[in-house]
């Protein structure tokens, strides 16, 4: 009943959100309906709308990797009933990438609380792929034209977890860009491709089915919603940093800030609450509430990070 309980709300089209009324709550996303953004944000809304006696009022407006739904958010009115989630590439990495237009929105939005984090794992073909992180390395140097590996997009966090493993090591790893997890996790299973790197969410399904092998999580400790992978760095690369992301909730700068801690503590209640953490690891997502303050903090320590790794993939401004 927990697991029917959230696909119920990721199912759940905006119009259901959406009834008139002069009192709202808008949330913006800049995801697609059914992602795990959009699954926690509804979940987030209802919790919200509940509290407040408010109407939900979803919207969905994507493009520009994340960026478009964000700047409409920033253009919003700061009043505390405008809220919108968003997660690493838009907020971290897109701004910093060379030749990029994408703007540096952590200017013009305020953290309100980190959501969850949706971890990075390289899968392989059981019957034409790699056995282990190990064994993917020693067939990449071995073979003059390297080895192959699908991932989600250029410059996505499954992309840039792909060029830190073959930073590190020296391993030919050539990338083949798709449009998004499904499209990748297709051709692998088809065998189309030996090696992808996809989120966690999208892949599980397939490694609890036997069609993909989980060969390790791009992340320094193993993720909560599959402790049974074991992370990169305990594959075989030592010191392999973190490359997963976070899904977090904004608001437009200028928000007055007792109204933003009062919402941070309600979403706390809200994604922390028996039914919805169930439902996350259920869907192998790793709640991860944290308050206004420390989201902020956490967003700091990230933005460097990403920094530096853009900066030693030759991939900064």
């Amino acid at each position: 009943m927990l697991r029917v309980l959230l696909l119920a709300i990721l199912l759940l089209p905006s119009s259901a959100f959406s009834q008139p009324s002069q009192k709202t709550i808008r949330m913006i996303v800049p995801f697609a309906p059914g992602a795990s953004a959009d699954g926690i944000a509804r979940a987030v809304s209802i919790g919200l709308g509940k509290r407040s006696g408010k109407t939900v009022v979803v919207e969905n407006i994507t493009g520009a990797g994340g960026s478009q739904g964000l700047l409409t958010l920033a253009k919003s009115p700061p009043d505390g009933d405008t809220l919108g989630v968003g997660a690493t590439g838009a907020l971290l990495i897109n701004p910093h990438i060379a030749g990029s237009n994408a703007p540096d929105l952590l200017r013009e939005l305020i953290p309100v609380a980190k959501l969850i984090e949706v971890g990075i794992v390289v899968v392989a073909n059981p019957k034409v792929g790699p056995k282990s992180i190990t064994d993917m390395l020693a067939r990449a140097k071995a073979n003059p034209q390297g080895l192959s590996y699908g991932s989600t997009g250029v410059n996505t966090g499954q992309h840039l977890s792909m060029e830190m493993l073959k930073a590190a090591t020296g391993a030919n790893l050539v990338h083949i860009p798709y449009r998004g997890s499904a499209p990748a996790i297709v051709d692998l299973v088809a065998g189309q491709i030996p090696v992808a790197s996809v989120d966690i969410t999208s892949a599980y399904p397939h490694i609890v089915a036997g069609r993909a092998i989980a060969l390790g999580m791009a992340e320094t400790r193993r993720s909560r919603a599959a402790p049974e992978i074991p992370t990169i760095g305990e594959s075989g690369v030592l010191g392999f940093g973190r490359a997963g992301g976070f899904i977090g909730l904004f608001a437009p700068a200028g928000t007055p800030a007792p109204v933003v801690k009062r919402i941070s503590a309600e979403v706390g209640e809200i994604v922390n609450s028996p039914d919805i953490a169930a439902n996350l690891k259920a869907l192998t997502v790793s709640a991860a509430y944290e308050d206004q303050a420390t989201f902020a903090k956490f967003l700091a320590v990230e933005a460097g990070r990403w920094k530096q790794t853009l900066q030693s993939l030759n991939l900064s401004k």
